[in-house]
């Protein structure tokens, strides 16, 4: 009995041991005590940023469909700082589209769902694009752009621009936010750079649902 008695104590124990460092590594959010405390964006999101939760909520019942895995935000998220280059290696950020909707889109060449969507994005663009939305994919293949450059030649992309991030830092700052999930990884952003809602995975981006979507961000409100 005595023996019994240990054996469950001991187990029990060992249940709480893990228990406790499973929480510990992950959190309420999947991060690190330490991975919290060095996102130093956060601040900056919940002060510019609180409003967009309450207009992105607005959208998830047009999240059918194609575009059915869409999402709105569980916290404010600032994306103004994210930084790429263009074409030419000029460094940009997204706050050079403030003032429009941005579809927000991380790709890469060694990503077969990214490359089959990639039209879909230069249909949207073409069809939707202008002074108040725009597209803006984001390729993280390492290295120089020659490979995304290639694609973009190859599928014959034109209306979209081409921009590139060859250390992956966006893609990685979103996946510590538990915003970016895997590749590829698609945000829609209001005209103040705050994110609305995400959607990880592929989909149908130039169709009737992704346009109802689109339609809805452009006609909320201007916050200023």
């Amino acid at each position: 009995m005595n023996n019994k008695l240990f054996l469950g104590l001991g187990l029990a124990a060992i249940a709480l041991a893990i228990g406790v460092g499973v929480y510990g590594i992950l959190g309420t959010s999947g991060n690190t005590p330490e991975e919290l405390a060095q996102n130093t964006g956060a601040d900056t999101a919940l002060q510019n940023c609180p409003a967009s939760l309450e207009r992105g909520k607005t959208l998830d019942p047009l999240a059918t469909g194609d575009i059915a895995a869409f999402r709105a935000l569980d916290e404010p998220l600032d994306m103004t700082t994210i930084n790429f280059v263009d074409g030419e290696g000029n460094q940009k950020t997204l706050a050079d589209w403030n003032g429009k909707i941005i579809l927000f889109n991380l790709w890469a060449t060694w990503c077969p769902p990214c490359r089959e969507e990639m039209p879909y994005f230069e249909t949207l663009q073409t069809t939707k694009g202008g002074d108040t939305f725009q597209v803006v994919p984001v390729s993280i293949d390492l290295g120089d752009a020659s490979k995304p450059k290639g694609f973009y030649a190859q599928t014959g992309l034109k209306a979209l621009p081409f921009m590139h991030d060859n250390t992956m830092n966006a893609f990685h700052d979103l996946k510590k936010k538990a915003v970016a999930l895997g590749m590829p990884t698609t945000l829609l952003v209001d005209r103040n750079g705050c994110g609305l809602g995400v959607l990880n995975g592929p989909a149908q981006w130039a169709g009737p649902d992704a346009i109802k979507l689109i339609d809805a961000a452009i006609a909320l409100p201007d916050l200023g």
